[in-house]
C-alpha cells in the first residue's frame, strides 16, 4: 500500500488559511461513503450533542447521527438555508462568502453550523448547557482530521444542459 499523498487545498475551497498541507485519501470524494460513524464519534466525545448532520452545501443529507431520517433531512435543509443566508451576508457586508461557523442559541438548544470541506457543511444540535467552545473545538478537530472524506463533489452541469435541450 502506498503512503498517503499530500496536496494543497484550493484557496477558494473554504475559510482563509486553509491552504495548509492535507493528506489526500485513496477513496474518491465522489464515491458515497458511510460517514455516520464519524458523527457518532463526535457525539461520544461531547455528550451534550443531541444530534449531528453532514450535508452538501445545497442541503442533501450525506450522514446523520442522533436524528431519525425525517428529522435529519429537515435539519439538512434548514442548515443549508441558514448557511446560505450567512454566506450572502458575508458577500454583502464582509466582502467574502467564506463562512467558518454559525451558532444559534435557541430556547433549550444550541445549533452549530460549520464549513466542513468543499461543498459540505456540518450541523450539530447540542443542549442549551453545552459549552460552545468545546462543541466548536471538537467540530473543528473532526473536520481537520477527516476533511478529504467530507468534501462533496460538484453536481455535473451536463444534467442541466440535457433538461434544457429536451422538448
Amino acid at each position: 500500500m502506498t503512503p498517503p499523498r499530500t496536496g494543497r487545498t484550493p484557496g477558494n475551497d473554504g475559510p482563509p488559511g486553509n491552504d495548509e498541507e492535507v493528506p489526500l485519501n485513496t477513496v474518491s470524494s465522489n464515491e458515497p461513503q458511510d460517514l455516520a460513524w464519524l458523527l457518532q464519534g463526535l457525539g461520544d466525545e461531547v455528550p451534550a450533542i443531541r444530534g449531528s448532520v453532514l450535508l452538501s452545501a445545497d442541503g442533501m443529507l450525506k450522514a446523520a447521527h442522533g436524528f431519525d431520517r425525517t428529522s435529519a433531512e429537515q435539519m439538512a435543509a434548514l442548515a443549508s438555508s441558514l448557511f446560505s443566508i450567512t454566506r450572502s451576508a458575508g458577500t454583502r457586508f464582509d466582502g467574502s462568502n467564506e463562512v467558518r461557523q454559525v451558532i444559534a442559541e435557541l430556547r433549550s438548544s444550541q445549533l452549530f453550523l460549520s464549513w466542513a470541506g468543499f461543498n459540505s457543511v456540518l450541523a450539530v444540535m447540542a443542549s442549551a448547557d453545552a459549552d460552545p467552545s468545546v462543541v466548536g473545538f471538537e467540530m473543528a478537530r473532526l473536520i481537520r482530521a477527516v476533511r478529504p472524506f467530507l468534501d462533496t463533489a460538484a453536481r455535473p452541469a451536463a444534467a442541466a444542459d440535457e433538461r434544457a435541450s429536451s422538448p
